[in-house]
C-alpha cells in the first residue's frame, strides 16, 4: 500500500495508513533509544548515576525547543517526553540490575 504525505490523504484509508506507518517508525525508534539505555546500563559505574535530572531538564527543554520549531504542541511533547524519559530510567535501572 502507498503511504500518503498528509496534505495528500483524501480518505480515512489514507489517513490510518499514514497513522499506522508512523506508528510503526515510532516504536523502531524506541527499540533504537531503548537500545541507548542498555549501553548507559553498561557504560555507567553505579547504580546512583542513572538518574541524572540535569540531564532529564536538559532532553526536556530540547524536546520543547524542537516541538516549537516543528510546529509541535510543546505541553504534548512535554508530556510524553516526561514520560518516556522516566520509562527510560526505570528500564535504565533495570538493566543495571541485571548486568
Amino acid at each position: 500500500m502507498t503511504i500518503c504525505a498528509p496534505a495528500d490523504c483524501s480518505t480515512m484509508t489514507d489517513v490510518r495508513a499514514g497513522v499506522d506507518q508512523v506508528d510503526r517508525e515510532l516504536v523502531a525508534l524506541l527499540a533504537r533509544r531503548f537500545g541507548y539505555m542498555d549501553a548507559a546500563a553498561r557504560i555507567k559505574p553505579e547504580r546512583s548515576a542513572v538518574r541524572d535530572e540535569a540531564r532529564k531538564a536538559q532532553v526536556l527543554a530540547n524536546v520543547r525547543a524542537a516541538a516549537r520549531g516543528a510546529g509541535v504542541p510543546e505541553a504534548v511533547a512535554a508530556d510524553l517526553w516526561e514520560r518516556l524519559v522516566e520509562a527510560s530510567i526505570a528500564y535504565e535501572l533495570e538493566a543495571f540490575d541485571r548486568r
